[in-house]
């Protein structure tokens, strides 16, 4: 069986943005005092540095005969077909051609996704929409794990 993982990082440029966070807060405490303006700028980095780690923690797993993404856990017994998605059909799936019912762990950072049919008639959700860096992997994980 092969196995796939994956974590969402944010892109290099959201953590540059985190330092500008502190600076600023450091620049807004500059009038008070040296003391308070270290402090804005430690507390306003690290603030901002935590909300960055925090929105690209987020995992897609392939692991014990289930599909792990975020929060969902989703058995093999219940996919379906799973398909690659390149940029312009991975923005036609998140915009007009979405579902409201339809399970998204979607990043916008990240271009490229996989669309995996949820067939359990239990479950009203129609579809996984799973942002990815790396789809051709995860959708020949997806077709070993349901095989």
């Amino acid at each position: 069986m092969q196995s796939y993982e994956e974590r969402l990082t944010a892109p290099r440029s959201w953590w540059v943005i985190a330092a500008l966070v502190g600076v600023a807060c450091a620049l807004m405490l500059l009038p008070v005092g040296t003391l308070p303006m270290l402090g804005g700028l430690i507390g306003g980095a690290a603030l901002s540095a935590v909300a960055v780690s925090t929105y690209g923690s987020a995992r897609i797993r392939v692991v014990g005969g289930a599909l792990i993404a975020g929060d969902a856990k989703i058995p093999a017994t219940a996919l379906g077909e799973a398909r690659a998605l390149d940029a312009a059909e991975a923005l036609a799936w998140r915009t007009h051609k979405a579902d409201a019912r339809a399970f998204m762990l979607l990043r916008s950072y990240i271009r490229t996704a996989v669309r995996v049919e949820i067939t359990d008639p239990e479950d009203p959700t129609p579809y996984a929409y799973l942002s990815t860096r790396e789809p051709e992997r995860l959708v020949a994980a997806l077709t070993a794990v349901r095989g």
